[in-house]
């Protein structure tokens, strides 16, 4: 059994953070680039964002007693072997999970743009995401 409480708790977090990126992106691509405060702010909620999915999809898995995940991509592989989530979903979650370590361990490279066109084309695989989840609430 999933304990729901805990879901609707990470479910709640995540859609401040979705909420919050939803309007950094209002500002554009030129201003989110060269304004640190935006881009800073922005930046660490994506990753809040990607880190809350993949809790909350390995609390699933381990109250549904699923088959443990050899890494953050294969969670999503999971949650979709067991008819969670859709094929499609799965791999966008999953290119989500890799893009969270660049974000948190090759950031150096990190190129401003690439973060904004993810916050600008895939805060929708968060909601998507949200809403599968709550239905499981």
């Amino acid at each position: 059994m999933v304990n729901k409480d805990l879901l609707v708790t990470r479910l709640d977090k995540l859609k401040g953070y979705v909420d919050f990126l939803e309007s950094a992106k209002t500002h554009g691509q030129a201003r989110f680039v060269q304004d640190p405060y935006i881009y800073g702010a922005s930046e660490r909620f994506l990753q809040l964002a990607v880190e809350c999915v993949i809790d909350i999809s390995n609390h699933i898995i381990s109250d549904m007693r699923y088959r443990k995940p050899e890494s953050n991509r294969d969670i999503f592989n999971v949650l979709h072997e067991n008819g969670v989530i859709p094929f499609d979903l799965m791999e966008r979650l999953s290119d989500m999970a890799s893009f969270r370590n660049i974000l948190v361990h090759d950031y150096i490279k990190l190129d401003r743009v690439i973060v904004f066109d993810v916050i600008k084309n895939h805060l929708d695989d968060f909601r998507t995401f949200a809403r599968i989840i709550s239905g499981m609430c």
